[in-house]
């Protein structure tokens, strides 16, 4: 998909035009502030299945979200129109919206002196020259390499490749307005593996800002060929307690649970174990949880946040003790704290880690269950209670001996994250939170 006309660098200051247009019509309606997010966006992905194309889709779309101020009163109101009519429209709307909404103290724009001045160049945008014949010939080869890579293949639940560019601005009455341009490009594949009466089901993908830096269709392929087949003979294991390792990509999701019970949003909220916990030690000492927003193409990065305050790199853990919570403007005056600059989340967590790799974590193990699939939501937020389905590994004198499903792994997230034994070296760079596998010294495994 190449470049086209209205999306690119060259459509910035357009948007940026439009956002101030907005902005003078909110006042001239009667606002007492304003703030506006537009966007432009276009998007190309297919997915094949069985050497057969089953889809080729193209969006393009624009949106514009309008949020007013009337006093401590908010009205927020969302369109697709461009046209000066259909802004009136929706600015209109917003206003009616805010003139009959309860008063929030807390309501209202960052102030005025804390908005983002120079923003870095992050070099987020590489649009993919690819057409949809080269997406699906990308598909098929994929396809066709974990077809071809084993025997036990004997189905496929597709195959997509998804390009994505689009165009951003945010602008607001205190006098910020930024934009930006980014790219996303992605190539996954799940297969299906059968053997002895027994089906299994896993993937592989890979993300990039540059389409050209995916991995080889063909290696993604047999990737996802390969781990299929290795979950065969799959069975339960005894219930027990033992030490779990979570694969790196499974670990970036308890950080995310992390992140969300430290979000002002859960504590004001009450809605979060970790309420008061500012300067506890949460982890172990070694480890370190930061926050580096400013690296070139990374997928989470970004100059300025949801409320147009300049990011910063900053630890939210450093030696295993909570020094910040995940902060808004809104969420930050609730708790009578300042901005953390974190208004729509975080950006690049960077997980602290040593030199072993996941075979060392699986040797010092010893004896327990790597998990590679989770299932189910269980978490409970407000208690940190956990418990979800799982499927891995089967580890015996540091050595995987079969794959295990069917098991529930359960714990509580404080003395989960205090009982962190290590963090691997084979950091997960398809995520917003960098971390490696991490190995718990013990959780409940429910199994047969």
């Amino acid at each position: 998909m190449s470049e086209v006309e209205g999306i690119g660098p060259q459509a910035l200051p357009g948007l940026q035009e439009r956002v101030a247009q907005i902005i003078d019509e909110a006042r001239r309606q009667g606002a007492s502030a304003c703030e506006v997010s537009v966007s432009l966006e276009q998007g190309l992905s297919t997915t094949v299945r069985r050497g057969e194309v089953e889809t080729v889709e193209f969006n393009r779309d624009q949106g514009f979200g309008i949020t007013l101020y009337v006093g401590q009163c908010k009205g927020s109101a969302s369109t697709t129109g461009s046209g000066p009519q259909a802004i009136r429209e929706t600015v209109a709307a917003a206003l009616a919206i805010a003139r009959h909404a309860s008063e929030d103290t807390y309501a209202g724009l960052a102030d005025a002196a804390l908005m983002a001045r120079e923003l870095p160049e992050l070099d987020l945008y590489h649009p993919w020259q690819i057409s949809p014949e080269q997406a699906i010939e990308q598909a098929l080869t994929c396809e066709a390499a974990a077809f071809a890579s084993d025997p036990r293949i004997r189905n496929a639940d597709g195959t997509s490749l998804n390009t994505h560019q689009g165009c951003r601005a945010y602008g607001n009455s205190n006098g910020f307005i930024g934009s930006y341009c980014s790219t996303r490009h992605s190539l996954s594949c799940v297969m299906i593996a059968e053997a002895d009466g027994q089906m299994q089901r896993d993937y592989f993908y890979d993300v990039n800002r540059i389409g050209q830096a995916l991995l080889d269709p063909t290696s993604i392929g047999r990737r996802a060929a390969e781990r299929a087949v290795r979950r065969l003979g799959a069975r339960p294991v005894p219930t027990c307690e033992v030490p779990v390792l979570f694969s790196a990509e499974l670990a970036t999701g308890l950080f995310g649970h992390f992140l969300a019970a430290i979000s002002g949003a859960n504590l004001y909220r009450k809605a979060s174990y970790l309420e008061d916990s500012l300067g506890q030690v949460l982890f172990p000492e070694w480890l370190t949880l930061d926050e580096r927003p400013h690296i070139q193409r990374a997928l989470g990065s970004a100059a300025y946040d949801g409320d147009g305050l300049a990011t910063y790199a900053k630890p939210f853990v450093e030696n295993g003790r909570l020094l910040s919570y995940v902060l808004g403007t809104y969420s930050g005056r609730k708790l009578g704290m300042a901005s953390t600059a974190n208004a729509g989340g975080v950006h690049n967590l960077f997980v602290s880690h040593g030199d072993e790799d996941q075979a060392a974590l699986i040797r010092r193990m010893g004896r327990g269950l790597l998990v590679t699939e989770l299932m189910g939501q269980g978490l409970n937020l407000v208690t940190g209670d956990y418990s979800r389905g799982a499927g891995g590994y089967w580890v015996e004198n540091g050595e995987i001996q079969f794959p295990v499903q069917e098991v529930t792994i359960a714990g509580n997230l404080r003395d989960m994250f205090r009982q962190i034994v290590a963090v691997g070296s084979d950091v997960e760079t398809r995520s917003n939170i960098r971390s490696g596998s991490v190995l718990l010294e013990r959780m409940t495994v429910a199994g047969s």
